[in-house]
């Protein structure tokens, strides 16, 4: 399969205004419809796409179009890239050096017991190691277990600060988020405001003699009211 130029279109109208290559030619180049072609030649399609040179990109060369021609059967070709793009590799298992493997189980030991947050897929991209191993630091199976000792990764040289940080902050998005209090102040419970009724404001002497008066008063009203009653019915009773 054959690559598809830079800008197709473009390429196409440099093309067709540049030299004087079949329709089918510059088609077959730029992957387009030799009807697509004509329409670019006669006007009536990319009237506003800017031609694009492709011997300034490095897509062809002058000696490729000078050929196709002179011969109306050649077929331009790609010409080679003179800049490789580096092919993405596969991301596997974290290398550790043979100087530093006989440390991962330490490491491992330090990461179960200051982020335990982290999953067993995280702790394996951080040192480099596998399940089982992760597994068996945890339950105390492993074989060297007593004499495991937890030593932060980062300081063993195992992975970088900033991996271990990122790795850590994603870890702590997929917790559960628990309940937090309401930011702000909020009112106080009346509980808490209402003084109960022992410390209550104890009422003035003031007040004390007042309500002491006011009794005697009502008292003296009542017996004077009495007194009088007594002597109305004496005053009857001896005529």
């Amino acid at each position: 399969m054959t690559a598809t130029p830079l800008m197709p279109k473009a390429t196409a109208v440099w093309l067709v205004e540049n030299t004087s290559l079949s329709f089918e030619q510059i088609a077959d180049f730029c992957k387009l419809h030799p009807l697509e072609v004509k329409a670019i030649a006669d006007g009536e399609a990319a009237l506003t796409i800017k031609g694009l040179d492709p011997v300034l990109t490095g897509q062809l060369t002058r000696e490729d179009i000078n050929n196709a021609q002179k011969d109306p059967n050649a077929k331009l070709h790609m010409a080679d890239s003179k800049v490789r793009v580096p092919v993405a590799k596969r991301r596997g298992p974290r290398y550790t050096p043979v100087s530093r493997r006989q440390d991962r189980p330490n490491a491992i030991l330090w990461l179960l017991r200051n982020h335990p947050e982290l999953k067993d897929a995280q702790i394996m991209r951080l040192v480099g190691t596998t399940k089982p191993t992760i597994e068996s630091i945890r339950s105390r199976t492993h074989w060297n277990a007593n004499s495991l000792a937890p030593m932060d990764p980062v300081t063993l040289g195992l992975c970088s600060q900033i991996d271990l940080d990122f790795e850590v902050e994603k870890a702590a998005k997929s917790l559960p988020q628990q309940d937090q209090p309401h930011e702000g102040a909020t009112l106080l419970p009346a509980s808490e405001t209402v003084a109960p009724p022992d410390f209550a404001e104890a009422p003035s002497r003031s007040t004390e003699r007042e309500a002491e008066r006011e009794a005697e008063r009502e008292a003296d009203a009542v017996f004077a009211k009495l007194k009088s009653m007594k002597g109305r019915d004496d005053e009857e009773g001896d005529s």
